[in-house]
This record gives C-alpha cells, structure tokens and sequence, in this order.
C-alpha cells in the first residue's frame, strides 16, 4: 500500500490488523525533504521556538548553535518518562502510523530518515514500549510519544515477535541504523495528537464491532420471543428522522429476512380479536431493551460513524507547533498539538459503548428471569431445577462489569489539570480518554459474551435451531463449536474466553 496523501481509517485496519506493508511515495519524501530544507536555511538567525531555544516554560532560554542537537536528545531521555501497562501492540503501531502520517504532510520540518525508519518499523511488526500514563494530551502525548522518539534514536526497548527486547538488540539483528536527530526531530516527535489517535482508532474498529455483534444478539432475542416486526419496520422507523436509528432498524430488518419466528401483528392482534377478552393472550409489545433497539444502538452507531470523520481529520492534520509552511516561507507557532477533538470523541464514544453493554445486560436479565420472558427456565437452567444453575453464576460478571462501565463513562475531558509550571494551564488529557474507552470496550465484549452463550442456550432449550434466520444459525453454529450445550453445571471462565476471542474476530 503506496502512503502519499489521506489515510482513512480502512487503511489503518488493513495496515494494523491485517499486516499490510506500506510504502513511501516518492512524491511524499520530496514534501518532506523540502519541508527540511526550508526550516534548515529559515531558522538561520530566527528565534524559532524548539530549534534554538528551550522547551515550554523554559522557551526564554536562548540554545547556542553548538548545543541545538543535543537539546533535541536531551527532550527525547528527560521525557522519556511513563510509567504503566505498556499500550497494546496494535495500539502502538497505530501510533506509529498515525505519526508517519502527519509528519509525512511536510509541515513538521523533518529529516526523511524519521518517516523511512517509522515506515521500516511498522513493515517489520516492531513496536516501541509506550506506557499507558504519561501524556496530559495538551502538547500532545508528549511522555508516549518521547517513547516512540526514544526508539528512532536507538535507545529504549521495543516488543519483537512478542517479546520485550532492547531497541539496540533488535535494530542489531534487523540491521536497521538510529536517526541521527537534525534541527528539531525530538520535538516534531513528540508534539503532536498520534498516541491518543492512534488509540483513538483501533477503538472505533472495535466499537464496529459491538455494534454488528450487538444488532445480531438483538435480532436473536427478538426470534426467540417471536417478537412482532413493526417495530423494526422501515415505516415506523422512517418516521423518526435520525440516520442512526434508519441504519439500525435496516440491519435488522436484514438479518431477520428468513427468519421463521418474528411475527407479523397483523396475523395476531388485529385479525381475530374478541370483544370479551379482559386479558389478552398475545402479549401487545415487548420490553424496550427488545423492541427499541433501533432507538439505543442508533445514537451509538451515529456517534461511532462521527467519532471516525473526526479521527480521520485529526490523523491527516498537521498536530505539530510550530508549523512549517513551505508555501508562503514562514513558520507559524500555535497549538495544533492539543487533543480536545480527540478527547471528546472518546468520551462520547465510551458513553455509548457503555449504553449498549447497558441493553445487552438488560437483555441477558430478560432471558434469564422466566417471570419476565415467561417461556425459559429459570437462569436458562436446560439441567434440573434447584440442582444445577445454568447462566446464574456468569450474570454476576456481566452486572458488575457493567456497572465499571458506567463507572469509567464519567468524562475525561474536562478534567483539566494545570501543570509544566502553568504553562500547560489547560489540558485535554485525550491519552487518558483514549485509554480508559479501550477498558470499557473491553468490557462490552465480556458482557457480550456472556449474553451471546445465553442466548445459544435458549435457542437450544426452544428448540428453535430449525426457525431462526440463517444470520442467527451462523453464530449458534460457530459458538457451538467452541461450548457444548450444557445441562451440567461447569467451569465457564474458559469458554468464556474463547468465545470473546471468537467475537473479537466477526
């Protein structure tokens, strides 16, 4: 895959989940070169903040020519700082791409051995140690991206082929050579919104991923009880205008084309009426975590698909300070590096995640108390009443992690801390929101594991296998392949994670 102009977030699921290598379009290293050539004949007599003179609240200081690379390695090892759970493998080559990207814009001043040496790492599956705190994400990620820089320049420790090794060891055995830091590679390393974007995006790819998993459980529950269909249906639902909800209702209505069970109301409750029944037989509407599923999982999906536009911007944006502007000769300082955009989106999409772990977990306790649904056993219990315990003892774990989830949705974003001697005086603290939206997604995946083998249960206790919609029958199949139907009460948390991963996959 040639790199030259926009990424979009498919660019990054390919590169980083599907191990595409990428290439440098000669076009993009002419940008940067150029880029580099500028700043290196402009800085020339200039006071330009990062190249001759401190960092921060430290910028008054004057850094003599002699000192000026120095100063660069001496950021990257002072702020070389976290401290933590090192970020996931994928998270971090995430970063690294999101870094690549953004300096490959020519606007950061850089010498082209940093974007052909960030190219040959993330070819090579090796990924910088870049620990979890650090980063307040208003220079950007600062410490998480010192860790990134502290790699190009030979030093630090990098996770090879799963393990955790020095970066001399691994560049020794790869033949790859350090960078050898120019006018200011340390800060254009390390200024800028890529940890946080990075995160950021394999966050959205996997909240795509709850969502399709959520609508399929969703459809499942709705066959199991035989729900009716006009709650899904193109006219109801168009009479609501949101795109979210039409999208929803219309994957729905998709994956419930050839099911055998959902129910027309006409058939039912408006045909064969009779004037003396005080109770109905047929019950008139489901609960709303079954039939308002296309007004919950709408905002999450409108949130989600906003969510994306506004990481695709942020990855293809210049997040540096200062700005190199080739174009009309002059170098522009401000403050592109803060996360704001960021943090917020990741707020908002760890609210929403949260709100649809919420309706799985209301979805799970609908089948698995019969005074509700009326037509299982108790805990979906296929064994013998009072004796075994079928789902109960996992629904502890879903309402408790839950319940974490929406512990953890407080935002981030406005919890602004002033620091770096107030000259950092406001915040965005977007690593953080980042981080902290991977846990509750993390946690949308176990709840909905939790209700995906309930409701294989169920299926199996109706013995609706023949009646569901070939959708339903795809994920009974597969998750039967990884847990037996069981009667006898036995250890789950193993099946638990094998279905987890299996979802991770769909």
């Amino acid at each position: 895959m040639k790199i030259n102009n926009f990424l979009e977030l498919s660019d990054f699921k390919k590169i980083i989940n599907e191990n595409k290598k990428i290439e440098l379009d000669e076009a993009l290293i002419a940008r940067v070169n150029e880029s580099f050539q500028f700043l290196k004949e402009f800085s020339k007599n200039k006071v330009i903040y990062g190249v001759n003179t401190g960092f921060g609240p430290m910028a008054q200081f004057k850094i003599s020519d002699e000192d000026t690379h120095q100063l660069q390695y001496n950021l990257i090892r002072s702020h070389s700082s976290g401290i933590g759970n090192p970020l996931p493998a994928d998270e971090a080559k995430a970063c690294m791409l999101a870094r690549l990207n953004t300096l490959s814009l020519g606007k950061s001043g850089v010498h082209e051995s940093v974007v052909i040496l960030l190219n040959e790492l993330i070819n090579r599956g090796i990924t910088p140690l870049i620990f979890e705190h650090g980063g307040v994400g208003a220079s950007g990620d600062l410490v998480q991206l010192a860790h990134l820089a502290l790699v190009l320049i030979g030093e630090g420790e990098v996770f090879y082929k799963g393990e955790r090794k020095s970066t001399k060891e691994v560049f020794e055995s790869e033949g790859l050579k350090p960078i050898q830091v120019e006018i200011r590679e340390g800060l254009a390393l390390m200024n800028g919104t890529s940890v946080m974007s990075g995160i950021g995006a394999v966050n959205a790819h996997k909240a795509n991923q709850l969502t399709d998993i959520s609508i399929k459980l969703s459809c499942a529950i709705n066959e199991i009880v035989q729900a009716y269909d006009d709650h899904l249906s193109e006219v109801l639902n168009g009479t609501k205008l949101h795109a979210g909800q039409q999208k929803i209702a219309e994957k729905m209505r998709a994956h419930l084309s050839d099911s055998k069970l959902i129910r027309k109301r006409a058939d039912h409750l408006y045909t064969h009426f009779e004037e003396q029944e005080k109770v109905f037989k047929e019950k008139v509407q489901e609960y709303y975590s079954l039939r308002c599923v296309p007004q919950i999982l709408g905002p999450v999906l409108d949130t989600l698909e906003y969510t994306e536009k506004v990481l695709e911007n942020e990855i293809n944006s210049a997040n540096d300070n200062p700005i190199i502007n080739v174009e009309d000769q002059h170098v522009y300082h401000g403050g592109n590096f803060h996360g704001d955009y960021v943090s917020l989106e990741m707020d908002k999409l760890k609210i929403v995640v949260a709100k649809l772990t919420m309706l799985a977990e209301r979805q799970l306790n609908y089948l698995l108390n019969s005074k509700i649904n009326e037509i299982l056993p108790p805990f979906v219990n296929l064994g013998k009443l009072g004796f075994n315990f079928g789902m109960q003892g996992v629904q502890f774990t879903a309402t408790s992690t839950t319940a974490e989830s929406q512990m953890l949705s407080n935002p981030m974003y406005i919890h602004s801390i002033p620091n770096n001697n107030d000259n950092q005086d406001i915040v965005s603290m977007g690593t953080n929101a980042a981080v902290i939206c991977r846990k509750v997604i993390e946690n949308a995946f176990e709840v909905l594991t939790i209700e995906a083998i309930t409701i294989i249960q169920a299926i199996e206790y109706l013995g609706f296998q023949d009646k569901i919609s070939s959708a339903t029958k795809e994920l009974y199949d597969e998750i039967r392949k990884i847990i037996p139907a069981f009667s006898d009460d036995m250890v789950m948390y193993p099946y638990l994670e094998q279905v987890k991963k299996y979802l991770k996959t769909m």
